[in-house]
């Protein structure tokens, strides 16, 4: 009974010494240098989550940054939707061209005529 122990034990460890002699052999032939993946530099992370907001309880609008462009999802419903993608991120918060002591003018979102009082029902004719 001890030999069939002795002789698991020693094809399972010359199992492992292959597996791991597989392993660096790959990553050699292959071209690469050092240890691979063991104690190497992580690549740079492609994918961030931006922001997300709560629409309602069960969905959700995530803005996600894929290689410095960002995309607009809304998640959580019966189909998860893309919104808009393509978007440029925002770099800084402040236009070079303004300084931080400056006051900016609002402008308005949507402007019209002003009519007078006797004009709203007129359509401005």
């Amino acid at each position: 009974m001890w030999d069939i122990a002795f002789y698991l034990i020693v094809i399972a460890i010359l199992g492992g010494l292959a597996a791991v002699a597989a392993y660096f052999g790959r990553h050699y032939l292959a071209g690469g240098t050092g240890s691979p993946g063991l104690f190497g530099a992580k690549a740079e992370r492609r994918l961030d989550v931006v922001e997300q907001s709560s629409v309602d309880g069960r969905r959700r609008l995530v803005l996600i940054r894929r290689d410095d462009v960002e995309h607009l999802i809304m998640t959580g419903g019966p189909v998860d939707v893309v919104i808009e993608t393509g978007i440029e991120p925002r770099r800084s918060r402040i236009p070079a061209d303004r300084q931080i002591g400056d006051v900016a003018e609002a402008q308005p979102v949507f402007s019209r005529a002003p009519r007078s009082f006797g004009m709203a029902g007129s359509g401005g004719e």
